[in-house]
């Protein structure tokens, strides 16, 4: 027992300071937000779009980008032949709405907002989460788990994912919804007691990600149940995840826009 007392004294204080105090340093390999120089974009050049698995791309007037639809895998990147694309490293990547995700080569992101009046009283300071695995790779599931390690500790926010969606206040969605999940999904939101709110996190739960339009998914969960939250990314990293759900709780109060 001594020794155990011991140990836990030498390690000291384990978990992040954030957002109280700096985030940590992201990743060198984390690529946030695709970013477009249109100085260097050739005119007709389709690279890009054509590069990108999930036609995340389009190109009419401008370039745009669907965040919803991105892997975040470089493809794009690596195939245009000016270097016109870059990534901006920036973590903040929630919104709460789909549109919001597509974005123009010289337009700002739209963060995340507050829950309104009732709801930000109710789940502001204490949020219980069932988290549904709607066909996912494990991927954003995992990222979803290390919230609740040491080093995050979600629960100091008043988070917690729950065993059962009677007790919660909301859904955690990811995957893209295969269709042998899709009444196990609708099943659970149901279960849900009102008010409640479904946060779809990661590139499937929103759009179907790398299965998009395939036959046996659904294009993620807001085909079937209203989301108040999304979290683009494949996976979206532990940091992007926190600061949507600080954002939608309105525990940050730093610009709205990036």
């Amino acid at each position: 027992m001594y020794k155990v007392i011991l140990a836990r004294l030498q390690q000291g204080h384990r978990t992040m300071a954030y957002p109280d105090g700096p985030p940590p340093e992201m990743p060198e390999r984390f690529c946030g937000r695709p970013l477009i120089d249109a100085a260097k974009c050739p005119t007709g050049c389709r690279a890009c779009a054509e590069a990108c698995p999930t036609n995340a791309i389009t190109i009419a007037e401008k370039v745009s980008v669907d965040l919803g639809r991105c892997l975040f895998c470089t493809d794009c990147r690596d195939a245009c032949p000016e270097g016109a694309i870059s990534y901006a490293g920036d973590y903040r990547l929630a919104v709460r709405q789909r549109g919001d995700l597509v974005l123009a080569q010289d337009q700002q992101l739209q963060l995340a907002a507050a829950l309104d009046g009732e709801l930000r009283s109710l789940f502001g300071r204490s949020l219980k989460l069932r988290q549904v695995s709607a066909g996912g790779c494990n991927a954003c599931e995992a990222d979803v788990n290390v919230l609740s390690t040491v080093g995050w500790d979600l629960s100091r926010f008043g988070i917690q994912v729950v065993a059962s969606p009677r007790h919660a206040d909301g859904l955690l969605i990811t995957g893209p919804v295969t269709q042998n999940m899709k009444l196990a999904l609708q099943k659970t939101y149901d279960a849900v007691p009102e008010p409640k709110i479904v946060i779809a996190v990661g590139a499937c739960a929103i759009s179907g990600g790398p299965y998009i339009d395939h036959d046996q998914v659904n294009n993620g969960a807001d085909g079937l149940v209203p989301v108040d939250l999304y979290i683009p990314g494949c996976p979206p990293h532990p940091l992007t995840m926190l600061d949507g759900l600080l954002r939608l709780l309105g525990r940050l109060k730093e610009e709205g826009r990036v």
